[in-house]
């Protein structure tokens, strides 16, 4: 399955070294492996690979040289700066990572002008388009979730059995690696319980209740969730908006078949997991800035996410699963904004309707033809 990064990636590959990450299992190895016949593979995570590397021992006749899990080498980066500095192309180099390797930017030895970072994401109805209809893509993903192992089965038990393991390895293999955390079952059952909250504003007092830790305990580990690519955040616009809320944070799932609650749940985190999917592609392949936020007053008004794109909001979109009358919140937030559209993305929607500032369309039809 050719992947919509794929020739972004292989052009930019003769000049600079290739940075690609995203959750455990997403296809990133298979992404990079598809760029050339001629790749040598050497993963961190094997006995064998990490002597290999760390003698420098790959085979230089090949076009590309992949690295998986290189974060996990002390000074990653100086070592990879240092082949890039001395060595002669090619081959290419693409480091992969099942953890957020722009975490690993900060301070010490800088990759500065040597590398493009990008983001695969699960996959979505857009990246889809032309092989499968979009309502039987979203059907699937409601289902299974857009990990390509478990879509590609479409067995919501193989998915179930798939999502055990990946959680396991993640927490018992990753996480074990990369922080310095004893109380794993703790931060399963965080886990757990964001599962059921997906959609609504986080209360770390609520958290720290279940958990009996501290507030500063609750935010290192969903710090340390978001940068293992197992949920990400969407955090309140407040930007001229009057009495808006500053504070609470939703969070969604990169695997919507986590998600446990109603459809129109996991619809909600189908959208947000498309609208992040798109803005990291944007922001990866053309580097302006984004961000995705939502919109909610002290009344609780709410819309339930807006895109932001190099400072300047352009999208507001309310989710629905069957709901034939136009949100009345649109009416009051539009007025804080110029020249932005708006829509209400709906699963069971029988005919599209518009408003002079609001269109209703088909979730089916808003994904596949998603843009910004």
């Amino acid at each position: 399955m050719k992947r919509r990064l794929e020739p972004h990636i292989r052009k930019d590959l003769p000049e600079k070294i290739i940075l690609l990450t995203g959750p455990r299992q997403v296809g990133k190895t298979i992404l990079s492996k598809a760029l050339t016949k001629n790749y040598d593979y050497l993963n961190f995570d094997s006995d064998e690979d990490r002597q290999l590397i760390r003698d420098k021992q790959w085979d230089r006749t090949q076009d590309l040289v992949i690295f998986d899990e290189l974060h996990k080498m002390k000074k990653w980066k100086s070592w990879i700066k240092g082949i890039y500095d001395t060595e002669a192309k090619p081959p290419g180099l693409v480091v992969t990572g099942s953890a957020r390797l722009d975490i690993y930017r900060k301070g010490g030895d800088s990759l500065a002008g040597r590398y493009f970072l990008y983001r695969l994401h699960p996959l979505t109805v857009k990246e889809l388009k032309g092989r499968l209809s979009a309502k039987t893509c979203l059907n699937r993903l409601l289902k299974v979730g857009g990990f390509p192992e478990p879509f590609l089965k479409d067995s919501e038990v193989a998915a179930k059995r798939w999502r055990k393991s990946h959680l396991d390895i993640i927490l018992r293999e990753d996480l074990i690696d990369l922080e310095r955390v004893r109380d794993i079952k703790s931060i399963e059952i965080l886990i757990d319980l964001l599962k059921r909250r997906v959609g609504s504003p986080t209360s770390y007092s609520s958290l720290k209740e279940d958990l009996q830790v501290s507030v500063h305990t609750i935010k290192k580990w969903l710090q340390i969730l978001e940068n293992l690519y197992i949920i990400f955040p969407v955090r309140p616009y407040h930007k001229n908006i009057a009495r808006s809320l500053l504070k609470d944070t939703k969070y969604y799932f990169y695997d919507t078949g986590a998600v446990i609650g109603e459809e129109g749940v996991r619809l909600e985190n189908i959208v947000a997991n498309a609208l992040l999917a798109e803005l990291h592609f944007l922001e990866d392949t053309t580097g302006c800035k984004t961000s995705l936020h939502y919109l909610r007053d002290k009344e609780k008004r709410e819309i339930d996410f807006l895109i932001v794109i190099d400072d300047k909001p352009i999208q507001m979109v309310e989710v629905k699963w069957a709901e034939d009358h136009f949100s009345k919140n649109f009416r009051h937030f539009l007025k804080f904004f110029s020249k932005i559209s708006a829509y209400q993305v709906v699963f069971d929607l029988k005919r599209r309707k518009t408003t002079e500032d609001v269109v209703m369309v088909s979730a089916q039809d808003y994904l596949e033809d998603l843009s910004m």
